[in-house]
């Protein structure tokens, strides 16, 4: 019996949503620079860079152990300071039977969030929620917002 899941996790931000989907979709080297005991590399496999329909894989270090995620970028919208991830490979994918990320930077009252979105399919209920990613990407975030030259 499959589970699917779903888990949000929120990070108030300084910088605007253009910053975020900017690097997460077109610029992930100018993150290694900024955060590099997190995030490593992004290698695009088909497609161009932060088009729709692309397949890269992220290298990472989540937990104190290097890891990959192969995704494929299935949505994104400038507008909207939106993006989706559907991970098709690496650690989560062997965890996991579906494994999809949601960025999405928006205003909040005077400021603004950056917003991750898990939505998965845990094989059975021994695979545990996916906690310790969601702080990792959290944690990224706010490390990328306080950088200064970013």
């Amino acid at each position: 019996m499959a589970l699917s899941g779903k888990l949000t996790g929120y990070v108030e931000i300084s910088k605007n949503g253009d910053f975020f989907h900017d690097l997460f979709r077109h610029n992930p080297h100018k993150m290694f620079a900024i955060a590099p005991d997190r995030a490593h590399d992004c290698e695009l496999h088909e497609g161009d860079r932060g088009a729709v329909g692309s397949v890269i894989t992220w290298h990472y270090t989540e937990g104190g152990k290097r890891k990959i995620s192969k995704q494929i970028i299935e949505y994104a919208n400038e507008e909207n300071h939106m993006i989706v991830f559907n991970v098709i490979g690496g650690e989560l994918a062997e965890i996991y039977k579906s494994f999809r990320i949601t960025l999405h930077v928006e205003p909040k009252g005077d400021g603004k969030v950056a917003t991750w979105t898990f939505e998965f399919e845990k094989p059975d209920t021994s695979v545990p929620y996916p906690t310790s990613m969601m702080d990792f990407l959290c944690k990224l975030v706010k490390d990328l917002d306080a950088h200064d030259k970013a």
